[in-house]
């Protein structure tokens, strides 16, 4: 810290002396605090030390001062006691403020790339809505992003420290040799399904038809692909479309601009209304079909460690209040997405969520959903070949992490 934002404040509560303070004379030996040095011109030690000197009683030492009071009796005493406490106050003022400074710079910072918030935002972002994070000595900051791809990318471009969204573009991405790793899962089971416009009664009906996905490698696009090979229909006789959120999907496919589309379940409390209708819902065509995973790379695992371990510690504790506070999440829910508050998405994600028990509250690394996912990777063409599951994952963090929560209770 400057010493100009020191000794200001500092001049600025000796400015407001009482009167009676004002009309006394300073002490013997002590220095006129009219004077200090310019703050431009000092920098760090120096600063510190300027700053100490000019709430300290001028060139005598404690010791040197102590005796000076003593030989000039009780009514010198008397007489630079209301200075004396004013400078005590300005100084326990500057520690105050010093100590919560430093408490705000020992707070790391952590980005963590999410999906645009929707409907099921109340348990996905609680941990940027409580201070669960900043009780471990994070930061967070919580980057909405268009689909994971993206969020992919800049991940691996160090713009993130962490990311959540679909496994199976990071497995992919780890099978070609990306440095990225998935740590966690924390829903379990995917919400979406293909939803498609009246007079569309079965999968074949969509042959030759628009399908909105997200971008390749998404979430959305690949298990459209696994949807439609679990139906006997190759994904070469659909034509797919790339449009970003599921709120895109959803307002292409009432537009009639595409005739099915991939999009999450918070569409099915509003969607008997347009005539829309979930065709094949994941739950039932693709149980063991992760949604979301949270992915790092090697490089921040190895170097940001501790900061790993709590942010992950965080997340856990977040999910776990998220899913037992019902009426806050969904309040939460409402908050962020801006949602009217009749609007009934909120409330039917968090119960059909909880009912299914697809929350990871403490974010499992189920390794039989994730072999199963890539081998769909494999099936559907976007992998060529398996890669090592345990080279794809980094459990010891989440352990870790469950360690450290277990030692806070």
């Amino acid at each position: 810290m400057k010493t100009g934002s020191m000794a200001a404040p500092l001049a600025r509560i000796e400015r407001k002396r009482t009167p009676a303070c004002e009309k006394r004379k300073a002490a013997p030996g002590f220095r006129s605090r009219s004077t200090r040095a310019a703050p431009s011109k000092i920098h760090g030690d120096a600063a510190a030390k300027t700053a100490i000197v000019h709430t300290s009683a001028g060139p005598l030492n404690v010791l040197q001062r102590e005796r000076a009071e003593s030989t000039t009796g009780v009514r010198n005493m008397a007489r630079y006691r209301c200075s004396d406490a004013v400078r005590l106050s300005a100084m326990l003022a500057m520690l105050t403020g010093l100590a919560a400074g430093a408490s705000a710079q020992e707070l790391k910072a952590w980005r963590h790339g999410i999906i645009e918030a929707k409907s099921d935002a109340g348990i996905l972002y609680m941990a940027s809505k409580r201070d669960f994070a900043g009780k471990l000595g994070l930061k967070l900051d919580f980057v909405q992003l268009k689909n994971d791809a993206l969020a992919l990318k800049a991940l691996l471009a160090g713009e993130l420290d962490s990311y959540e969204g679909g496994a199976g573009g990071a497995m992919a991405a780890a099978a070609r040799g990306a440095d990225v790793k998935i740590v966690g899962c924390n829903w379990l089971a995917a919400p979406h399904g293909v939803y498609v416009r009246p007079g569309i009664a079965s999968m074949a009906d969509l042959k030759g038809k628009s399908v909105a996905v997200s971008a390749p490698g998404s979430f959305p696009e690949i298990f459209a692909r696994s949807a439609f090979e679990k139906a006997g229909i190759p994904a070469g006789q659909v034509r797919f479309a790339a449009m970003g959120s599921d709120t895109d999907r959803y307002k292409a496919l009432i537009a009639g601009v595409v005739d099915g589309a991939i999009i999450s379940n918070e569409y099915v409390p509003i969607s008997g209304k347009d005539g829309i209708r979930d065709l094949m819902p994941a739950t039932e065509a693709i149980p063991d079909f992760i949604r979301v995973c949270v992915q790092m790379t090697g490089k921040s695992l190895a170097e940001r460690r501790q900061n790993a371990v709590r942010f992950i510690a965080a997340e856990i504790e977040a999910l776990r209040f998220a899913v037992s506070h019902r009426d806050e999440t969904i309040r939460i829910a409402h908050e962020i997405t801006g949602a009217k508050p009749d609007d009934p998405r909120p409330a039917f994600v968090f119960d059909e969520a909880v009912r299914h028990k697809v929350i990871g509250a403490d974010l499992p690394l189920p390794l039989d959903k994730l072999e199963f996912m890539q081998n769909q990777l494999v099936s559907t063409g976007t992998l060529a070949r398996p890669g090592d599951i345990e080279k794809m994952i980094d459990k010891g963090v989440r352990e870790e992490a469950l360690a450290l929560l277990a030692k806070g209770q």
